[in-house]
């Protein structure tokens, strides 16, 4: 059993204020007595353009927040999961990346967002991820004292199959951080959080971003923390804050017992029938 927090942050344009913001909201979730603390994606910027973000990035080597977080790890002696810092891979890109930070201050894991939000909503906000952004390709697990653990950013959570397969591999938590749209998150943040708990049997830890950032974005705040079982044990409103709740990997265990579907996964092939086709099939069972 550990106890595990998500931090809830309004991130703005300003690096260090967000450093300053989020570790004081870390130091909170310690207080209270959590081991296993996460963050939101973009944790350390949320910049209102494209050309801003660029601006204001570095890449991993001289990030001015990497070393504050893995400094505070260590000095708190807990397992820290930044949701994402947005890191310079080119000139004209960054990476979605979240980092693990074990309690000695080391990077334990890497993971770089796999799934990039292109699209334009019916209220008139467009999002282009992938013009500044360079996709990740690998999914990511980590073996933590307490158990395996996979990694997720934001809108990987629409594609199930990312979380099947991290399921399938081991992980019994699977990490959510994200800066969802106060539009998207209205309509599809619970059920969506809810879902890829259940069908896998696994814990769901997902900090969000919440409230108006620069350029005028508004994200959707509600951080949770989901049960194997579906149940939501701590959940956020709209303000920058802190949940906690006590994960139980045997739960998890548990979980998958009652309702094995882990084991059931079958590979089959896609049939399609041409409009006004019936198959063999169909036609002997109406016979």
């Amino acid at each position: 059993m550990i106890r595990a927090a998500c931090v809830q942050l309004c991130a703005s344009d300003d690096v260090a204020a967000n450093i300053r913001s989020v570790s004081a909201l870390i130091r909170d979730a310690h207080g209270q007595g959590a081991t296993f603390i996460a963050t939101p994606e973009n944790t350390n910027l949320m910049a209102p353009d494209s050309g801003t973000k660029l601006a204001k990035t570095f890449a991993e080597d001289a990030d001015p927040a990497l070393p504050a977080f893995r400094g505070l790890a260590a000095e708190l002696g807990i397992w820290l999961l930044i949701g994402s810092l947005a890191i310079k891979v080119s000139e004209t890109k960054t990476a979605n990346r979240s980092f693990l930070i074990a309690p000695d201050g080391a990077i334990a894991a890497r993971y770089d967002k796999i799934h990039l939000y292109d699209v334009d909503l019916a209220n008139g906000e467009r999002y282009r991820e992938s013009r500044t952004v360079a996709g990740g390709a690998k999914a990511v697990t980590a073996d933590l004292p307490f158990g395996r653990i996979g990694l997720t950013v934001c809108y990987d959570l629409r594609f199930p199959q990312l979380y099947r397969d991290l399921a399938q591999a081991g992980a019994f938590l699977l990490t959510i951080p994200a800066a969802f749209t106060a539009t998207t998150g209205k309509a599809h943040w619970h059920v969506l959080l809810r879902a890829r708990a259940i069908e896998n049997g696994a814990f769901v830890l997902a900090p969000a971003q919440t409230g108006t950032h620069p350029g005028g974005r508004a994200t959707f705040g509600h951080s949770l923390i989901v049960s194997p079982w579906g149940e939501i044990l701590a959940e956020a409103g709209t303000e920058p804050g802190v949940i906690v709740a006590d994960v139980d990997p045997a739960a998890a265990v548990a979980a998958r017992a009652q309702i094995p579907s882990l084991r059931h996964d079958r590979d089959y092939v896609l049939r399609h029938l041409a409009e006004g086709s019936v198959s063999a099939e169909t036609s002997r069972q109406e016979d």
